[in-house]
């Protein structure tokens, strides 16, 4: 699993088990009887769901009880027992028993034997995000929960825990909800059954241990849901847009292209027969959650992106972020270290291998699209170009493995967003170096069936011999590079890889989006006068100069919306979206006269450092090249 952010700112199986089981024994873990759980949607109060935990009777004195402090793929700290109120421990006699809460995410019952069950309430965590979050931090939306009259994203760690010694526990969860909401989940339902006045639907769901719990949310209300098959595979995609903007429908060809072609791509891996996709599109407003991207699970992915984009632009970005997401299908879910296979949620320890997981993903996801048709090598080109760019604002001479290990740590965790950068780039280098020794046979994704077939999704590797598996797997030159580029802190000279299929950087003709430009934006504030101006890289960005646009020219609006400091960041987020074809007016101020712009958008252009095939490349140079782009 994994966040893919996205960014967007422009300044920027199951064994059955019987309902009415008795009384667990919590130190017969062979029993592995379920723990009943239970979110009642109906009975919310000021945004916050009542939660019920019966784990069956006790034999030991004390227990503890936790909500996760970090969640698979987050690679950050969350802290979900922040967002639990009214925390209760009841006894047989339906007695208020005590608790000692001892930290954040943790509370310990005395007296267990006598514990019958445990009730709280649970806050949402997305319209915390205007607040700063409780504590000042809070949950990357994906992987956030969202408690509003008509939606609701169930990520489920943020509403059921664990007590230490049953998280290998079989859980039944029931889910109550008013009847007309529209409910998705991929966990196993056991049963559904109706209110007396119809009104209200509780459904059971089965999860085989608490890993299960976390690794498949669900989402209810409002939504929109398409069902469809790729191949084998049964694709659930189920979105909700508050204002209706874009529809399930809307979005489905899109999916079922994308996920066709990584099929395709994949060739032979097949580690699901379902796969769910949950969309929740942000409207913007202050309790609308801002952190767009995705939070990969092992058959499914909760995305956030702002409802505001036009369909191409939700397209474009839907491929990109979820195309990345179903990748995990090979790494982590079948390729993962003992860190992945025994995840920790409360003290977890890292695999030193992100530059695979999340790298090399991230690689398949860039390279895919250019191998099976759906870019252009131009746009293949300059997506890397930009991760060579993007990459370098980071510590380029830092141990990736040293990183990956102490990722929640200073000073590494603010260098892990450079996994989806330097780590696919790690990848693509890799694939080069493998093509080159096998005359174009082999590469990085033959490589990952390898280590599939080896492992699976039921063996974890030895974090400490992956490198030296992988350098026997394949060639002793992809042992020295990782060696010296990954687990040493020597950076990368890309110009040695792009000479192999005969590429070289040099100056180039780029596209040009229309607020940001070769990594930086072409707009500035001024905070004593509240206003937005253009930069004098605006000249340099065709359709403005084109437009007649001029540095210092305050934008006072944009398509009917005044621009200020306050709403900067919404609205340009949306110019940040735009694409070619869209009717546009712009209102600015030239030292007191008023210009106004109103076009339909072109695509506008700049000059600036890009990958670039040479003119004068060997045939075995080209040759390469197309056994790397076209597998």
């Amino acid at each position: 699993m994994n966040i893919r952010v996205f960014a967007v700112s422009a300044c920027l199986g199951l064994m059955l088990f019987s309902c009415g089981a008795g009384k667990n024994n919590a130190n017969d873990l062979a029993v592995n009887l379920p723990i009943d759980s239970h979110i009642d949607l109906s009975k919310v109060e000021d945004d916050k769901a009542p939660v019920t935990i019966n784990p069956g009777r006790f034999t030991v004195e004390t227990v503890t009880y936790r909500l996760p402090r970090v969640v698979q793929g987050t690679y950050a700290v969350s802290n979900f027992g922040k967002y639990v109120e009214d925390f209760k421990a009841i006894d047989y006699n339906g007695n208020e028993m005590p608790v000692t809460k001892t930290d954040e995410n943790t509370w310990t019952i005395a007296n267990a034997k006598a514990l019958d069950k445990l009730t709280y309430y649970v806050n949402d965590t997305y319209d915390i995000e205007s607040k700063g979050g409780i504590g000042g931090e809070q949950p990357f939306s994906p992987s956030g929960t969202n408690i509003e009259p008509e939606n609701y994203v169930l990520n489920l760690h943020g509403f059921i825990g664990y007590f230490d010694t049953l998280k290998n526990n079989q859980y039944k969860l029931d889910v109550t909800a008013p009847a007309d909401f529209v409910r998705t989940s991929a966990l196993q339902n056991l049963a559904s059954r109706t209110s007396e006045d119809g009104k209200l639907i509780t459904t059971s769901y089965a999860a085989s241990r608490y890993f299960d719990i976390t690794d498949n949310p669900m989402m209810y209300g409002n939504l929109d849901v398409e069902e469809f098959q790729v191949g084998d595979i049964k694709i659930v995609l189920s979105v909700y847009s508050p204002n209706n903007v874009h529809t399930a429908a809307s979005l489905k060809e899109t999916v079922y292209k994308m996920m066709k072609a990584q099929k395709a791509y994949l060739g032979d891996i097949n580690a699901t027969t379902r796969y769910d996709i949950y969309l929740y599109l942000s409207e913007g407003k202050e309790d609308s959650p801002k952190g767009f991207g995705a939070l990969e699970h092992h058959t499914s992915t909760v995305v956030v992106l702002p409802e505001v984009m036009d369909k191409d632009a939700l397209a474009e970005s839907m491929v990109d972020v979820v195309s990345h997401e179903f990748f995990h299908i090979v790494t982590p879910l079948s390729v993962h270290s003992e860190d992945v296979h025994y995840f920790d949620y409360n003290t977890p320890t890292f695999s030193k291998h992100l530059w695979m997981y999340e790298g090399v993903t991230e690689y398949f996801a860039t390279l895919f699209q250019v191998d099976q048709g759906l870019v252009e090598k131009v746009d293949f080109y300059n997506k890397i170009m930009d991760k060579i760019q993007t990459s370098k604002r980071y510590n380029d001479a830092m141990s990736f493995t040293i990183m990956s290990e102490n990722v929640l740590k200073d000073p590494y965790k603010k260098e892990y967003i450079n996994v989806y950068q330097k780590g696919a780039l790690i990848g693509m280098c890799i694939d080069i170096l493998m093509r080159e020794e096998s005359n174009g046979n082999r590469g990085i994704l033959s490589l990952m069936k390898e280590l599939s077939n080896k492992y699976g999704k039921n063996k974890p590797f030895d974090d400490d011999k992956l490198i030296a598996e992988i350098t026997t797997m394949t060639y002793p030159s992809v042992g020295e590079f990782l060696n010296t580029h990954v687990v040493g802190d020597l950076p990368i000279n890309y110009n040695e890889f792009f000479e192999k299929v005969g590429l070289e950087i040099g100056e180039t003709k780029l596209k040009a989006n229309y607020i940001m430009m070769n990594n930086g934006p072409i707009v500035s504030g001024d905070g004593q006068k509240g206003t937005i101006f253009f930069t004098d890289a605006v000249l340099e960005n065709s359709f403005w100069e084109e437009q007649g646009a001029q540095p210092n020219d305050v934008i006072k609006s944009i398509n009917g919306t005044e621009l200020t400091l306050m709403n900067a960041n919404q609205v340009l987020q949306e110019v940040f979206m735009w694409k070619p074809g869209k009717d546009i007016e712009v209102v600015l101020d030239r030292n007191g006269e008023e210009i106004v712009i109103k076009t339909t958008t072109t695509q506008g252009y700049t000059t600036g450092e890009g990958l670039i095939e040479k003119d004068n490349a060997t045939d075995a140079q080209v040759a390469l090249r197309k056994a790397w782009l076209k597998g």
